[in-house]
């Protein structure tokens, strides 16, 4: 009706009022230019005091209790020819897939000899499954993880074996002792591991699920609920003909599925993996809400939870869209993606040299907040920008998050590409770096110029897991010509600022607090004199004045962001 209308009137204004209740889609929403033409405003905004949602979730019933004590149920009858699952949600909690150990990690005795598909474990480490379909191993690499099935258990060997590379294939130093000799890991999805209250297994050979939950508590009194659309929205517009001018206002996007590839996922970096079987470029965990080729496409006051992907990706050729005053939180993948990698191809060339101007350009990020991103793949990050133009994050709040805040570039080199003029402001980025290592409240990457990074206030960076070093920011291989000012930065692990192949840079007016240990700004293969160093204020947690000065910082931090929303 509201499509038919804009066609029937073109440059009108149509909006939707959704009603309270639940609004569930087995497939995604598709918007494309031939439907919508060329001008028009489509608006879908919840009534007053509605809370409409867009559900891509199915719910499980039919619970029986079993003779060992555990609530059984067979999939809903939509999903019996579907590949699987991998996230149950009871009353919109994730409940915990069954794992071993249920709390911390398991460390690798040593690498096999290929150093890449297996490795040996401590005789008694884990329960040997007696089935091993379905069963994931999860590795963590530094500041990426791989998931992948099991091939065989030697148990004669105390060998593991997985069923394809554990590690990316490229860049080639993705092995399995590259980063520290014994590595973390553990293993899913077994009924040997079904031994926590909350925790679920899901038998694909007899297509049910297996729930362990606490005496007094009985599923048929809760939602049990699992994603199944995979998907939510797309908003999909051409080259030369991109979609305009659609808005959601204070709806709720909940529930979306992603299955990851038959042979395992492979991370490589910020959510991007190996395409097995394929070796032609990476590939990205998909979000829930796609728009490409699109001008305007906007979210205000909206909340995105339970996704089994990533949340929202304003993708290649996406103009002046906006996420604002939104929530995400409980996603498996990163939170925000904006703009793209350097992979694809226009006229045999990467576009990023044959196409500059199809950049993504003039999108924004504002007061949102951003929490539990990653819940899966824990390479993930809050908000992830690749090659971007005009680019403005502030004044967010990113918190709870096993890997880096705020990402932005992709290249690794000073090679100039399109991206350019992206601040990053009064952002709140604390409690990060939760599981992985080698990142930081904010990471930046490759040549673009005129991009700031300006009064944001970053701490809670705690664990340093891996070889590599946590910090409060980290200006990675390529970083020219970026300001970095009134930031305030403590209670790290490692250093309040990191460059690293970094060549002139301005850091101006900033607050460090750092350890005794650890210096305020660290210089990996970069000239420290290139790095212009104006009016910071360095403090050392030795230092009497230490605490009385950070409260003081933080408290003038606090008073010029009311300030910022008072305006």
């Amino acid at each position: 009706m509201a499509i038919s209308s804009l066609q029937e009137h073109p440059g009108s204004e149509v909006t939707v009022w959704m009603a309270d209740g639940i609004y569930p889609i087995s497939e995604p929403l598709v918007f494309g230019p031939r439907e919508l033409g060329e001008e028009g405003t489509l608006v879908f905004k919840a009534q007053q005091d509605a809370q409409p949602v867009i559900s891509g979730g199915v719910e499980i019933s039919g619970w029986i209790k079993n003779s060992e004590g555990l609530w059984e149920a067979a999939l809903p009858k939509e999903l019996d020819e579907t590949s699987g699952f991998r996230e149950l949600f009871i009353s919109g909690k994730r409940a915990a897939r069954a794992r071993f150990p249920n709390e911390g990690y398991l460390r690798v005795k040593q690498a096999g000899v290929d150093r890449r598909t297996n490795f040996y474990f401590q005789k008694g480490d884990f329960p040997i499954p007696v089935n091993l379909e379905g069963v994931e191993l999860v590795f963590l690499h530094d500041w990426s993880i791989s998931r992948i099935g099991i091939q065989e258990i030697d148990t004669a060997a105390d060998q593991l074996i997985a069923v394809d590379s554990i590690g990316a294939r490229i860049p080639a130093f993705f092995t399995i002792d590259n980063w520290e000799p014994h590595p973390r890991y553990f293993l899913e999805n077994a009924p040997e591991f079904l031994d926590a209250d909350y925790e679920w297994i899901f038998l694909k050979s007899q297509n049910k699920v297996l729930l362990k939950l606490p005496q007094n508590v009985n599923p048929t009194n809760s939602k049990v609920s699992i994603p199944f659309s995979q998907g939510l929205i797309v908003v999909e517009g051409e080259e030369n003909y991109p979609v305009k001018n659609i808005h959601f206002e204070g709806i709720t996007f909940q529930y979306s599925k992603w299955e990851i590839p038959e042979k395992g996922y492979s991370g490589i970096q910020a959510c991007h993996f190996d395409p097995r079987p394929s070796n032609e470029g990476w590939a990205v965990v998909p979000a829930a809400i796609i728009s490409i080729w699109s001008e305007n496409i906007t979210f205000t006051d909206c909340n995105f939870r339970n996704l089994g992907g990533s949340g929202i990706w304003f993708g290649p050729g996406s103009k002046n869209c906006k996420i604002i005053d939104s929530s995400l939180k409980d996603i498996a993948g990163n939170g925000i993606m904006i703009g793209e990698g350097q992979d694809r191809i226009v006229n045999g060339q990467p576009w990023w040299k044959s196409a500059p101007e199809q950049v993504a350009s003039g999108n924004v990020v504002e007061n949102s907040t951003i929490s539990q991103v990653g819940s899966q793949f824990y390479g993930a990050v809050g908000i992830w920008c690749g090659l971007t133009a005009q680019t403005a994050i502030k004044n967010n709040v990113l918190f709870d998050l096993p890997y880096t805040g705020i990402s932005v570039g992709w290249m690794w080199s000073p090679e100039a590409t399109p991206a350019r003029e992206n601040i990053i402001s009064g952002n709140h980025i604390h409690e990060i770096m939760n599981i992985l290592s080698d990142g930081g409240g904010i990471y930046l990457l490759g040549l673009q110029p005129e991009s700031k990074v300006l009064d944001n206030r970053i701490h809670g960076v705690k664990v340093n897991a891996g070889r590599a070093e946590s910090n409060g920011m980290f200006l990675d291989e390529g970083i020219t010509g970026v300001l970095v000012e009134g930031n305030l930065v403590y209670d790290i692990a490692k250093s309040p600022l990191r460059f690293h192949r970094a060549t002139t840079n301005l850091v101006r007016g900033n607050f460090f607090f750092s350890d005794d240990s650890n210096p305020p700004i660290r210089y990996n293969t970069t000239d420290e004199e290139a790095i212009e160093k104006v009016d910071n204020l360095f403090f050392s947690e030795g230092e009497p004045s230490y605490q009385k000065e950070l409260s003081h910082a933080i408290s003038r931090w606090e008073k010029k962001q009311r300030k910022k929303r008072k305006r």
